[in-house]
């Protein structure tokens, strides 16, 4: 039974909290060990060579966690391997190589070191165990081209993306059909070597499919070449879209160059994904800590996508719906949701912050009505967009120094400049990196 808390936190403490409790639930350290004990049971521990690799946000934290896991459990299996994070989210290793290297547009040390990974991998036999690590963000972590394709193309190509306002699964669909490694194709080279696959994957994609996450480099894929195309037609990017990819993509289609990994490859194969940590079970971490200071949690789900100045808008009216149907009596209510808004910046903005403060700033402006509602919006890898905040938050006190100032915020909405807005009342959310990724959190307290 939960006990509610008798001291009364400050709102600006239970919405920093309740986001601390959706981190700390998909914390590395806890969760890899607990997965390995159960994926690595007795007598099916690796008793060959045992390969790490992985690329995310959290790989780096994984690897380590691994390492500790190993030392204890498998004091003689050799663990060597390479694993790829994002600048600045390393974590201590022995025997495990972290590079870091470009995310969200790749650059060359993401495609060293991903060739180094396949190169590994390659040379892996019968009965060897690889174990892959891989988490949000390591679908730009991977970056390694087919041949044909160069790392400027592939970063030409992810900026097209980035920019049309595409949601990550479609990007991915693309980022998928021009890489040797993505869309199955590390378990496709560890098949054909013999060696067992066990791929831990913490999720920061809606609905949890191991396809998706980080586009699924040790999973069955379920796009194809035409759906890339389909992609790029879509949002009109086919001349911005390098020729050696475009022609690339054509010739798959056509037949000519092989597909993902699918199915039917799978058959009779030892390769198995297993999801460690979702978007949803940290939204249930931070329903968990807000029921304990008297609110009632209402979990949205964690597939909450769409622009993000829209979605700011579209909970803006569910609050008012929410405080329209209670009374005084009634508990005050949390809002919770996930989920990966985009925002799609017009050519000659260049825009500072993120998705999470991005639509948070849209709930601001949409909200003037209700005054006493306050929110917090962050990505849970520590990062939102372009600057170093994780995301932002308000609430009534935040609201009148905005208005005390002339802050308009629909001004800055206007030039998607949200992290100059909250940075001047001091409402950003800064973190730093968190070493784990399960998507974007959002959280709207209903005071009374």
């Amino acid at each position: 039974m939960t006990q509610q808390h008798s001291q009364p936190k400050s709102t600006e403490t239970i919405l920093k909290n309740a986001f601390a409790a959706a981190v700390a639930v998909a914390d590395p350290q806890v969760i890899v060990p607990q997965y390995l004990a159960k994926i690595f049971s007795a007598g099916q521990e690796p008793t060959g060579r045992c390969l790490v690799v992985g690329a995310g946000k959290a790989s780096a934290a994984m690897a380590s966690a691994l390492e500790a896991y190993a030392r204890e459990h498998w004091p003689q299996v050799k663990i060597e391997g390479v694993v790829l994070t994002r600048y600045g989210h390393s974590a201590p290793t022995s025997h495990i190589k972290i590079v870091e290297a470009g995310h969200p547009v790749p650059d060359q040390a993401g495609m060293n070191g991903a060739k180094a990974i396949l190169e590994l991998t390659q040379t892996l036999k019968e009965n060897d165990v690889l174990i892959a690590l891989v988490s949000g963000g390591g679908s730009s972590l991977l970056t390694l081209p087919v041949e044909g394709i160069s790392i400027d193309d592939m970063r030409k190509t992810t900026e097209a993306l980035l920019r049309s306002g595409a949601p990550i699964e479609e990007m991915n669909v693309v980022r998928k059909h021009l890489s040797a490694i993505l869309g199955g194709n590390l378990a496709r080279c560890a098949i054909a070597r013999g060696a067992r696959v066990e791929a831990l994957l913490i999720s920061d994609v809606t609905g949890d499919a191991p396809a998706d996450i980080a586009s699924g480099p040790c999973a069955a894929d379920y796009s194809t070449y035409l759906d890339a195309l389909n992609i790029i037609e879509s949002y009109r990017l086919q001349e911005l879209i390098p020729v050696p990819v475009m022609t690339h993509l054509k010739q798959g289609a056509a037949g000519q160059k092989p597909e993902t990994l699918k199915d039917i490859d799978l058959v009779g194969a030892r390769v198995s994904n297993h999801v460690i940590a979702t978007a949803y079970k940290s939204l249930e971490a931070a329903a968990n800590y807000v029921k304990d200071y008297g609110y009632k949690p209402v979990v949205l789900g964690d597939t909450i996508t769409g622009e993000a100045q829209e979605v700011g808008v579209a909970q803006a009216q569910l609050a008012r719906e929410y405080l329209a149907k209670t009374n005084q009596a009634d508990k005050p209510i949390a809002l919770i949701s996930g989920g990966e808004c985009t925002v799609t910046i017009p050519a000659g903005t260049k825009g500072r912050g993120g998705r999470c403060s991005e639509y948070l700033l849209s709930l601001l402006a949409a909200s003037a009505d209700l005054p006493k509602i306050a929110a917090l919006a962050a990505d849970t890898d520590g990062i939102d967009g372009s600057e170093k905040n994780a995301g932002a938050w308000f609430d009534s006190d935040i609201r009148e120094s905005a208005k005390a100032h002339g802050a308009n915020p629909n001004e800055y909405l206007t030039a998607h400049d949200c992290y100059g807005f909250f940075a001047q009342f001091g409402a950003l959310v800064e973190t730093g990196p968190t070493l784990t990724n399960v998507n974007d959190f959002r959280i709207i307290l209903l005071n009374k």
